[in-house]
């Protein structure tokens, strides 16, 4: 784990510290007792992948994400709601989180959150997507506007003994850049487990 103390820029601005922030809205969520889950990089992380530089993501149900809003709102955190009508955006501690709804084009519902995992993140008991999920939805981001494979690999590399192959393949049939890094996936012997 990297420190949390901030640091400044070469252009002499403060860098974001993104673990602090993600401790700030998980705990504020917590306390409200609505159901959420950590996402994204440092979902992944917390299963074992390499650190992200900036990329913190809460999950909430889509009938409860007003409510969460207003919980971070009273807070006293930074909210804002951009177009995008499936996530909004918290700003503290130098740094943009993410509390989407939906991850790819589905909703975020009780199965999924059904699915995270309790676990001590930064001291914080939090759920956690599963990395079945974790892998699931990067599988899914990737389309002809980003397809970039180098940022899977490690993240796969590291979640593999964690992951339902199976679940993985059935909910990314869809998407063809998915089934593409499922391709190099297998043929680097990562979703199979006597290759590693």
């Amino acid at each position: 784990m990297t420190s949390t103390t901030a640091s400044t820029t070469a252009g002499g601005e403060e860098e974001g510290q993104p673990q602090e922030a993600l401790k700030r809205v998980a705990v504020s969520l917590k306390q409200s007792g609505l159901r959420f889950a950590l996402a994204g990089g440092y979902a992944a992380w917390a299963h074992g992948a390499p650190e992200p530089v900036h990329d913190v993501d809460f999950v909430v149900a889509r009938d409860d994400a007003e409510q969460a809003y207003a919980v971070l709102e009273g807070a006293g955190l930074q909210v804002v709601q951009p177009p995008e009508d499936w996530l909004f955006k918290v700003f503290t501690d130098g740094t943009m989180v993410d509390v989407t709804y939906r991850i790819n084009s589905s909703p975020v519902d009780t199965a999924v959150l059904d699915r995270a995992e309790e676990q001590e993140v930064l001291s914080i008991v939090m759920p956690v997507l599963s990395a079945t999920d974790v892998l699931t939805a990067k599988l899914n981001a990737l389309d002809e506007h980003y397809c970039d494979y180098s940022k899977l690999l490690p993240v796969a590399r590291a979640l593999r003994e964690q992951v339902d192959w199976d679940r993985v393949r059935a909910d990314t049939a869809e998407n063809d850049f998915g089934v593409t890094g499922l391709f190099l996936l297998d043929r680097l012997g990562i979703t199979d487990q006597s290759k590693v």
